[in-house]
């Protein structure tokens, strides 16, 4: 389709994105519908391809409004990627390197730094530890935390050959997490230090390169575990590494900030 509106491609760890800014709004929202844009130019190979469009607006209690429009047309609260592409692009723009951003999970800061970002994430909530999920005819061990969109956690053995498209859609349907959803991430290779980490995200509905919400949950669940101490660094399918910072008090987890490499690909008209 047609829209007659400019765009640019951002990535934070292999994670990328369609960032329309409209700060200036100049773009009527009445004219657009995107969830439907969404749908039409996230596809992979067909379109433009990427995990999801950030819709850039004015904001009269930040620098500006963030809002994340997944693939397949729903909008969510908060993407931690989502918020260091945005960062970074808006201090490309000079907007700021220290940067407030408004999202439906609240304001969050943004502390852009060459080509790094480090961000401000919400508190975590809603923490269950140790539960027996039923996934199809197996018992499977997972942990719950919401980091701004709700998280399962679940350790392996072997995270490089676990089938995680085949599991993380089970997880992400479960009647446990309905009717939203879960988003479902699979954790192995862990030292004190850190750990490796496979991500199936909802609204995607696959599994993808990195996920920002994703890696906090993870690094939390570990913490809580006491088998990681903060700072965690997550080791990513894109290959690159996430850094999460955050404090523990016995099960009470305070100042969380999410950091690594973001950049901009390209900008284009569709």
């Amino acid at each position: 389709m047609k829209y007659d509106v400019s765009f640019t491609k951002a990535v934070a760890s292999g994670n990328d994105f369609i960032v329309i800014d409209n700060k200036s709004g100049e773009l009527d929202p009445k004219q657009f519908d995107y969830g439907e844009m969404a749908k039409d130019l996230c596809r992979r190979r067909l379109s433009v391809g990427a995990d999801g469009i950030l819709v850039l607006e004015s904001s009269d209690r930040a620098d500006f409004r963030m809002r994340v429009i997944n693939p397949d047309g729903s909008e969510v609260e908060m993407c931690g990627n989502g918020l260091r592409s945005a960062a970074f692009y808006a201090a490309n723009c000079g907007w700021g390197k220290e940067l407030s951003v408004e999202t439906l999970a609240g304001i969050l800061k943004a502390s852009v730094t060459g080509g790094s970002v480090k961000v401000r994430m919400t508190d975590p909530k809603d923490v269950r530890l140790d539960i027996n999920l039923g996934v199809g005819q197996n018992l499977m061990k997972v942990h719950f935390v919401n980091t701004g969109v709700p998280h399962v956690v679940h350790l392996v053995d072997d995270v490089d050959r676990y089938p995680v498209r085949e599991e993380g859609r089970k997880i992400r349907e479960h009647a446990m997490f309905a009717p939203e959803g879960a988003n479902a991430n699979f954790v192995g290779d862990i030292t004190k230090s850190g750990a490796s980490l496979r991500t199936y995200e909802r609204g995607v509905e696959d599994e993808t390169l990195a996920c920002g919400t994703g890696t906090v949950a993870s690094a939390v669940v570990l913490g809580l575990l006491g088998m990681a101490v903060s700072p965690v660094k997550m080791l990513t399918r894109s290959g690159e590494t996430l850094t999460v910072h955050y404090g523990l008090s016995g099960h009470k987890v305070t100042d969380v900030y999410l950091e690594g490499a973001a950049d901009v690909v390209y900008e284009g008209r569709v």
